[in-house]
């Protein structure tokens, strides 16, 4: 059993880069908990493999500004993706501060990659581990902060809320009891639902309890029916989360093939327009997969830039040096969620959401490769901001919270899923 203070400054429920970079960004005399279901480390973004976005300079902003929209099939929000283009360059510049250590060329210039629906290359990158070399990074920074405590195995159930404002919510720890935790701003950074479905390159603790809270106490939500589907994951006929194969490898030269070997479509289109080419295949030639053939990238380019996939790739006893691997589109992204302002704020007083739990329209209807770290660390940090800014208008008042409700906590994730599930689908009908 753990023990919590009845009163924190900032609660964070989550610790992938959304929660973590607003940690960082909070004065040191706030106290702040984070939460999280399981290890600090089992968060989606350990496993962004591509890369991150970032400007060029302003001759690439017309360009980065339409190939975003493009891939969101144009139903972006314009403010939002012009200020995430914007402060892409200084968020960089941060992530190198705290030790982020991107790829460099012979002449220790950041080296860019290029991948699907990107009209130039602008996406930095660590091997195929960016998300955890981002992630490791700011999460070692956060277990130096004496303000910040991380609870992990501890889980958000519930918030606490009475007339549209929140006071911090009920937390289950790691032995079952439940606690009442206040706070003076909650920040969601939860993940995404990836956990609701059979295939999904998500950890299958994600299941969008966040969103499921925010529809229960009347917090606006946006497209819970914007799931994006990879097209390259590798196949396997076990159940369970999949390995994806970062479409880095396609934007290095990869190509995608039939069942006689043939390629049949470009590879470096937006995600659903090659999830859509892939399905529309498998279908003509009655298979579970496709091939993704890795040999143009060369075998020095795939050992140096892609070692966890070709060590993946063995162990699942497919040889990417010699012979095409078996991939198959599986569930990875969800653009919908808590919808937020400019600023990360919600349609409740002192409540936050970012990363991929928020919906601020940079996405719309599909995401750009390499945008959801970025995305996530600006929305974070302009949260952070707004808290330290706000920080003497603490609350006022208490809640209680009837635990009675929250003590089944099987019955009650069935609940949440079920609401999520409906709301998507009455959006998706409506749509």
């Amino acid at each position: 059993m753990q023990n919590f203070e009845q009163k924190y400054d900032v609660l964070i429920a989550g610790t992938g880069v959304a929660g973590l970079c607003c940690a960082l960004h909070l004065p040191g005399d706030m106290r702040v908990l984070m939460l999280t279901k399981s290890t600090a480390e089992e968060s989606d973004s350990f496993l962004a493999q591509g890369g991150i976005c970032m400007l060029r300079g302003q001759e690439d902003f017309a360009g980065y500004f339409e190939d975003t929209m493009r891939a969101g099939h144009y139903e972006n929000d314009e403010g939002a993706v012009r200020q995430m283009i914007a402060e892409s360059p200084s968020m960089i510049e941060e992530l190198i501060a705290e030790g982020v250590r991107f790829a460099r060329d012979e002449k220790g210039s950041l080296r860019f990659t290029r991948e699907g629906g990107h009209s130039r290359p602008r996406i930095l990158f660590h091997d195929d581990v960016t998300g955890k070399e981002i992630t490791s990074t700011l999460l070692a920074k956060v277990r130096t902060l004496p303000n910040v405590r991380i609870a992990e195995n501890c889980t958000l159930v519930d918030l606490l809320c009475e007339e549209n404002e929140c006071f911090g919510g009920v937390v289950r720890d790691d032995a079952g009891c439940l606690h009442a935790v206040y706070a003076d701003f909650t920040l969601l950074a939860t993940g995404g639902v990836g956990g609701l479905f059979r295939n999904s390159t998500n950890y299958p603790h994600l299941t969008g309890d966040a969103l499921a809270m925010a529809l229960r106490h009347g917090v606006a939500v946006e497209h819970l029916d914007y799931v994006q589907i990879h097209p390259t994951t590798l196949y396997s006929a076990r159940k369970g989360r999949r390995f994806l194969v970062s479409e880095s490898v396609r934007g290095e030269g990869a190509v995608l093939l039939d069942k006689r070997g043939n390629r049949f479509c470009n590879e470096l289109m937006p995600r659903d327009i090659v999830t859509g080419d892939i399905r529309v295949q498998m279908q003509k030639d009655g298979t579970d997969h496709v091939w993704l053939d890795m040999r143009p990238v060369g075998e020095k380019t795939l050992r140096e830039h892609f070692p966890t996939i070709c060590a993946q790739c063995i162990e699942e006893g497919y040889d990417p040096f010699g012979a095409p691997i078996p991939v198959v589109p599986a569930q990875h992204y969800f653009m919908g969620g808590i919808k937020v302002d400019l600023d990360a704020k919600t349609s409740m007083s002192r409540l936050f959401a970012a990363g991929e739990t928020a919906c601020n329209g940079v996405h719309g209807k599909n995401r750009l490769a390499s945008n959801s770290l970025l995305e996530s660390l600006v929305w974070a940090r302009r949260a952070a901001a707004v808290m330290t800014k706000n920080r003497e208008n603490g609350i006022r008042r208490r809640p209680s919270a009837d635990f009675s409700r929250y003590e089944d906590g099987e019955m009650l994730q069935k609940e949440y899923a079920k609401l999520v599930r409906e709301e998507a689908e009455r959006e998706a009908y409506h749509d």
